[in-house]
C-alpha cells in the first residue's frame, strides 16, 4: 500500500512538472509568434497578470488597500491612446475589476458573508440604488453607454463598500486606507503646486495644472476636502502616536495649500458645511431639528426664489486670484461664465426630466443628450452647441435627468441614512479614536453632499472610491465596535 501510494504520488509529480514545461514551451511558442508576425510584444505582460490575480485571490484584503495607494496617480487610457472609442483609469479600474470578480467568486464559492451587512438600511438602500439603475439601463436612449455607467458604479461600490466593511472590521485597516490614498495625493498635490508656481498661481492656468490625473480644479478640490476632517482628526487626536500626529499635520497644510491654490469654491463651500456638521456632532443637536431647518430652507427658497434671484443677480463680482472677490463670486449668476454654465446644464436637467420623469433618458446619458434642451438665452461663452460640454454639474439634478424621480430619491436616501447611521454611531460608540473616525468619515463625506449640488463626480475613482469607502468605514464602527462596546451590551442575568 505504502509503495503504491508512494508511486502515485512520483506520477503526480512528474506530471505536474511535464504540465508546467508544456505551459512554458506553449507560452513561448506564442510570444514568438506574435513578435515576429504581429509585432506585438504585450503577450509578454500575461505571467505579471496571473501573478497579480493570484495575488488578489489569495489577499483581497491587501490587494484592496494596495489599489487605494495608485488612486491618486491613476491616469485614463486615453493618454497613452487617443483615438480610443473608451476610456478606463490605469492602473485602478483594472485592479477593481478583478478585485470585484474574485470577491463575487469568493463569495459564490464559500457561501460567506456577514448578513449584518447585508440587513444594514444603507446595505438596503444601495441595492435598491444599484437595481433601480439596473431598470434604467434597459429602457435608456443609449443602453451600452448606460450599461457601461452601471457596471463601472458595480466596480466601486462592491470592493470599497461590500468588501470594504468587512476589511474595516480591523479598524487599523481604517487608517492604512485614509494613508495610503493621502501620502501618495501629498506628493501629487506638491507636484501641481509646483507647476503652478511656474505661472506665478494664476487663476485660470490652475483650472487644469492638476491634467492629467484630475480633469479639471473642481475634482481636484472636491478629493482634498473629503480628506481634510480626517487630517485635523488625527493632527489633533491625543490617542494617536505622536509620529503620525505630525505626519497627518504635516499634510494638512500640504491638503489646505492645495484647496486654496486650486480656486474651488465648491470645495471650500462644503468645509464650511462639514464644519457645521461637526459643530451639530459635538452639541448633540437632534436630527429632527437639522432635518427640519433644511426643509424650511429649501422650502423659503422655493417660495422667495424670485426676491433671491434678483438679489444675486446684484452681485457682478468673477472669480479672481483675489480670494475675497472670488468668495463673492460664488452667487454671481449675473456675469460669472462658470456659474451661469452651471445654471444652463441644471436647466436642461429639469426639462431633460419633465420629458421623461420616470426611467430617465439612461444612466451616463445626459452628456449626449442635453444639447436639444438648451436655450439661446442661457448659453454661455463656455457652452457649446453640440453638447459635448460633459455632465449635469449636479449629483442630484444629473440623477433626475438619467434615472427619474427614483433615482433622484434613492440617491437622496443614500445621503440621508449615511448622515443618520454616522450620528447614531458617533454617540453610540465610546472610544475616542473611533468616535473620531466616525466624525471625520461623516464630515468629509458632507463635503461631497454639498459638493454634488455643484459637480458630480461619482463616476471617477478619486472621488467614488473615498465616498464608498466612508461610508462603509462608518457601517464597519455600528456593526462591529459599537454592538461590541461594553456598555452597548445587554447584561446578562445571573442564575443561582
Amino acid at each position: 500500500m505504502k509503495a503504491a501510494e508512494s508511486q502515485r504520488k512520483k506520477l503526480t509529480r512528474k506530471t505536474k512538472i511535464i504540465l508546467f514545461y508544456a505551459i512554458a514551451a506553449l507560452f513561448i511558442i506564442i510570444d514568438c509568434f506574435l513578435i515576429v508576425r504581429f509585432q506585438n510584444y504585450m503577450f509578454n505582460l500575461l505571467p505579471l497578470v496571473l501573478i497579480v490575480i493570484a495575488g488578489i485571490f489569495f489577499s483581497l484584503d491587501k490587494a484592496l488597500l494596495f489599489s487605494v495607494m495608485c488612486i491618486p496617480f491613476s491616469l485614463p487610457l486615453k493618454e497613452f491612446y487617443s483615438g480610443l472609442a473608451f476610456n478606463i483609469d490605469l492602473p485602478t479600474e483594472p485592479l477593481f475589476v478583478t478585485i470585484m470578480f474574485i470577491f463575487v467568486l469568493k463569495l459564490l464559492l464559500e457561501h460567506k458573508y456577514d448578513r449584518k451587512i447585508l440587513s444594514h438600511p444603507l446595505s438596503i438602500m444601495i441595492l435598491i440604488y444599484l437595481a433601480w439603475h439596473l431598470v434604467t439601463v434597459f429602457t435608456s436612449t443609449l443602453p451600452l453607454v448606460s450599461l457601461k455607467c452601471w457596471v463601472a458604479s458595480l466596480w466601486f461600490i462592491l470592493p470599497f463598500f461590500f468588501l470594504g466593511v468587512l476589511l474595516f472590521k480591523d479598524t487599523r485597516n481604517i487608517y492604512r486606507f485614509c494613508f495610503l490614498y493621502m501620502i501618495p495625493f501629498a506628493a501629487l498635490i506638491i507636484f501641481t503646486l509646483v507647476k503652478h508656481s511656474a505661472y506665478n498661481f494664476d487663476q485660470h492656468i490652475g483650472n487644469g495644472i492638476m491634467s492629467p490625473f484630475f480633469n479639471d480644479h473642481t475634482s481636484y478640490g472636491a478629493a482634498i476636502a473629503m480628506f481634510i476632517p480626517f487630517l485635523i482628526g488625527f493632527a489633533l487626536n491625543k490617542e494617536m502616536k505622536a509620529l503620525w500626529r505630525m505626519v497627518s499635520a504635516v499634510l494638512l497644510v500640504i491638503f489646505i495649500t492645495g484647496l486654496i491654490f486650486s480656486y474651488t469654491r465648491a470645495a471650500w463651500v462644503s468645509l464650511i458645511g462639514s464644519l457645521a456638521v461637526y459643530a451639530i456632532l459635538k452639541f448633540r443637536i437632534s436630527n429632527k431639528i437639522v432635518f427640519s431647518v433644511i426643509i424650511i430652507v429649501i422650502g423659503g427658497f422655493v417660495l422667495f426664489q424670485d426676491k433671491i434671484l434678483m438679489d444675486l443677480e446684484r452681485n457682478k463680482v468673477e472669480s479672481s486670484t483675489d480670494f475675497s472677490k472670488h468668495i463673492k463670486s460664488i452667487s454671481n449668476i449675473t456675469s460669472d461664465a462658470s456659474n451661469l454654465e452651471r445654471i444652463n446644464r441644471w436647466n436642461c436637467a429639469v426639462r431633460m426630466f419633465k420629458e421623461k420623469p420616470i426611467f430617465g433618458w439612461g444612466p451616463g446619458t445626459y452628456q449626449f443628450n442635453y444639447a436639444p434642451f438648451q436655450h439661446s438665452d442661457e448659453k454661455t461663452i463656455i457652452s457649446t452647441n453640440a453638447g459635448d460640454g460633459g455632465n449635469a454639474h449636479s449629483e442630484y439634478l444629473g440623477s433626475l435627468s438619467e434615472s427619474g424621480l427614483l433615482g433622484l430619491i434613492n440617491y437622496a436616501l443614500i445621503c440621508i441614512i449615511i448622515y443618520i447611521t454616522g450620528t447614531r454611531t458617533y454617540h453610540k460608540v465610546k472610544d475616542k479614536k473611533m468616535k473620531m473616525v466616525v466624525a471625520a468619515a461623516l464630515c468629509g463625506l458632507v463635503t461631497y453632499f454639498i459638493h454634488g449640488a455643484l459637480n458630480n463626480f461619482l463616476d471617477i475613482d478619486k472621488i467614488a472610491v473615498p465616498f464608498w469607502g466612508f461610508a462603509a468605514m462608518i457601517v464597519a464602527i455600528e456593526l462591529y465596535v459599537a454592538e461590541k462596546e461594553p456598555e452597548n451590551q445587554q447584561e446578562i442575568p445571573q442564575t443561582k
